[in-house]
């Protein structure tokens, strides 16, 4: 035991500055790995909890005001039922000519008992003090908590609603587990009572009822939405939400993090593996004549394993510790998204255990690297055995010979054939090097993208950065405003929710822009819509049609077919993916031949989207807006994924970091052999007339080679991977392919010259030393 703890110091000692990059990058691992962890239970769990909490509802029906959804209550697969609420459709805002957003108001004589609301600030409605005694008394409202953030409303404040003579007052704010609140897609829910509701003047077209379905079995879902449509009639029915779309909504972007960090923590894992193992079975060649000692006064083969793998289970151990303490010292502390994903994980029972699992897994996955590795050491004969003195490589090739008459430096010639001179074990070096690189480069690919969705909008289906609307102007009144604005183009559109053949789930139908002045939307395949009864339609309503360009779908609103014609793919960054998108001179073609007119036919657009001249500045253009308007137009910024995750960028530094420590571990391999392969030929070097310098700088260009051909390799594939990966995380998500950006070739060539100029850098102090050492041409250092 003393005579291992020895050589384990003094092996450590000859070898620190790789042991401790080793411990660094275990630790960066296992941190990748835990946040990777928290971001999925974060992204799960707020939703997960409101439904279990809530005893909430799996399918939400909303249907015209006079069909009887009581019925539904009578489905065999429904266990319970929330409502039917009688509703009205309005929008609010905090004071006259501030934001608005839309609600629907639901009215509850008392809190239901499934799908109940949770109440987080102020109370539940109380008929005692919320109804009022007369119409212009203050009545009570609870606002749900997604859409009450977006109009920064609190209990206690005010808010005024179109078609209610009386202001409302917040009482509270609730959380569901329904689609949350989304500005221009889903309506914000809002509770009152009904003698509230009655005090409303919306017309017929405004008001409708909702019921909740809570099933016996989840998976029934879209089976009894099919028996909903059947019973009530498509027409009755004017929208549909499901436990499945509530859920992805909660989680958002917070998969994606979750997602880049658990493909470069194991990624990671794998490139420290081979790193780990590759250094073992280096230095084992470097100490054969030491093993050879060690078994000839008595360690056994299975010792001499043992020492191997018990110090770098060691390092591994060290850095696992190392990782978790910073994770749950520090983790809470990181602002934004990371640092709420671990405070909430450390809440949760299963916190400990997974935690304890995937520490112990990546020490056991680099300890059974480094047993693979180690076994090698057990092979070591007790008696050295003499190399041939003659050069490993044999003779100089043609290239050599022709590379040095043509008087290249001996240098360049003398690394190029010292780097590759052994092809199986130059390869094992340049793969074990490459992969770092590779996963370096498919985090910058994911950097680029998330900078093209900021600084190229337009080319990522998102032309229009700002959405105006309003209440109080007329349309005309509205074009002409807006056409007075120079910095800025209007393309009028409009919204309606659509059944899909099958009648399992909603989409969204948008009319954008006009046959005259088409609006510019990004097609990724085939073309834009020009024509009447033409569309383009995102990844997420292809998959759920399983559609293909080219394809007639037909859909339904309110009871009338719509039949069009997909013929370009866009992408769609909104409702995953289930967008169609027309011309609205179409959309309004498919309303106007029906011969009584429909009160959910537009009379005017819904909205109108502004894209901004090259240079603008949104925050300008939407002050002048409201300034032109008098405070009578609502401007909205168009929401862009990116602002959602900026988190993506401190992600992909800390993971580059991680992977560079992990790329100077094996550099720090690489430089070994290096030396010690060289060493061997000094004799022969020094023969031939190279000086010391020389004799460094051959060593210094074998290494720069190695890592060369590693860059060149890495990046190359990495760009490759980037792409797919990228571009499978888009069609996964309904956005559709075509989002990835490959990063700039100045950048990839920067990762190769400054791969290269580190190993240069770090194979200059070893090498001079090898260079200056006092060799005797004996077999001790032919071993």
């Amino acid at each position: 035991m003393r005579a291992a703890a020895r050589w384990t110091q003094a092996h450590l000692t000859a070898h620190r500055p790789a042991a401790v990059l080793t411990a660094l990058a275990t630790a960066g691992i296992t941190i990748s790995l835990l946040l990777a962890t928290a971001l999925f239970a974060y992204a799960a769990d707020p939703w997960q909890r409101a439904f279990t909490q809530s005893s909430g509802a799996h399918v939400w029906i909303h249907t015209q005001g006079g069909a009887p959804a009581g019925s539904l209550a009578g489905l065999d697969e429904v266990r319970a039922t929330s409502g039917p609420f009688r509703t009205v459709r309005t929008s609010a805002s905090l004071q006259p000519g501030d934001a608005r957003a839309t609600l629907e108001l639901r009215g509850a004589a008392k809190r239901p008992t499934t799908a109940a609301p949770q109440i987080v600030a102020g109370r539940w409605l109380d008929a005692n003090t919320d109804a009022g005694t007369d119409a212009a008394a203050t009545k009570g409202i609870v606002l749900e908590s997604s859409v009450a953030r977006a109009m920064w409303a609190k209990p206690g404040d005010t808010i005024v609603l179109s078609g209610f003579a009386a202001h409302l007052r917040v009482v509270g704010v609730a959380d569901t587990a329904e689609v949350t609140f989304r500005a221009g897609e889903t309506p914000g829910v809002a509770w009152v009572l009904p003698s509230t509701l009655d005090a409303s003047d919306a017309g017929r077209d405004q008001r409708g009822r909702t019921i909740g379905l809570q099933l016996g079995d989840a998976a029934d879902t879209d089976y009894v939405v099919q028996r909903a449509v059947t019973r009530l009639g498509a027409d009755q029915i004017t929208d549909v939400s499901t436990w499945r779309q509530a859920k992805a909504a909660a989680e958002g972007d917070n998969q994606l993090l979750g997602r880049l960090l658990g493909l470069f923590g194991l990624g990671a894992l794998l490139a420290a593996a081979l790193a780990v193992g590759g250094a073992i079975s280096t230095r084992i060649r470097g100490h054969l004549r030491d093993i050879s000692i060690l078994k000839a006064i008595g360690f056994t083969p299975g010792q001499v394993v043992r020492m191997f793998v018990a110090l770098h289970l060691g390092l591994a151990l060290l850095g696992v510790a190392l990782g978790a303490l910073l994770t749950q010292v520090v983790g809470t502390l990181v602002p934004g998204r990371i640092g709420e994903a671990m405070a909430l994980w450390r809440q949760l029972p299963g916190h400990a255990w997974l935690t304890l699992v995937i520490s112990g897994g990546v020490v056991a996955f680099i300890g059974a690297a480094t047993c693979l590795a180690a076994w090698r050491a057990g092979r070591v004969p007790p008696v050295p055995v003499a190399r041939a003195a003659t050069a490993a490589g044999g003779r100089a090739s043609a290239l050599t010979r022709r590379a040095l008459g043509l008087r290249v430096p001996p240098a360049l010639v003398l690394g190029w054939r010292g780097a590759f001179h052994r092809p199986l074990r130059s390869s094992a070096a340049v793969a074990r090097l490459a992969v770092p690189l590779l996963l370096i480069t498919i985090a910058l690919g994911a950097w680029t993208t998330l900078d093209r969705f900021t600084s190229h909008p337009e080319n990522v289906g998102l032309p229009a950065a700002l959405t105006a609307r309003s209440d109080t102007l007329g349309d005309r009144e509205l074009r002409q405003l807006l056409d007075s604005q120079r910095e800025m183009t209007a393309y009028p559109g409009a919204e309606v929710q659509a059944l899909v053949p099958g009648q399992t789930g909603t989409i969204t139908l948008r009319g954008l822009g006009t046959d005259a002045r088409p609006y510019p939307g990004a097609v990724v395949e085939g073309r834009a819509a020009h024509g009447p009864d033409e569309a383009v339609a995102g990844q997420g309503l292809l998959d759920l049609l399983d559609a293909r360009v080219g394809d007639w779908v037909r859909m339904t609103v309110a009871g009338r077919p719509h039949v069009l014609h997909i013929v370009g793919r866009s992408i769609e960054t909104t409702d995953g993916g289930r967008v169609v998108s027309t011309t609205l001179d179409t959309l309004r073609e498919g309303d106007s031949d029906d011969p009584a007119p429909r009160a959910d036919a537009p009379p005017r657009p819904d909205f109108y989207q502004l894209v901004l001249r090259p240079g603008a500045d949104p925050d300008s253009a939407r002050e002048a807006l409201s300034k032109a308007s008098a405070g009578r137009l609502e401007v909205r910024e168009t929401p862009n994924p990116a602002d959602q995750l900026s988190a993506v960028r401190a992600v992909s530094v800390g993971l580059i970091a991680v992977l560079t420590l992990i790329g100077l571990v094996e550099l720090a391999t690489t430089v070994g052999a290096g030396v010690r392969d060289r060493s061997r030929d000094l004799l022969a070097l020094r023969a031939v007339g190279l000086t010391p310098r020389q004799i460094t700088a051959v060593i210094v260009s074998a290494t720069a080679f190695i890592t060369l051909a590693a860059a060149l390799a890495g990046t190359t594939l990495g760009v490759l991977a980037s792409q797919w990966l990228i571009n499978l995380q888009g069609r996964a998500s309904g956005w559709g392919a075509g989002i990835a950006q490959c990063p700039a070739p100045g950048t990839l060539l920067l990762v190769i010259v400054v791969a290269v100029l580190i190993a240069a850098t770090a194979a200059v102090l070893p090498a001079a030393r090898a260079a200056r050492r006092r060799l005797a041409d004996s077999a001790t250092d032919l071993l």
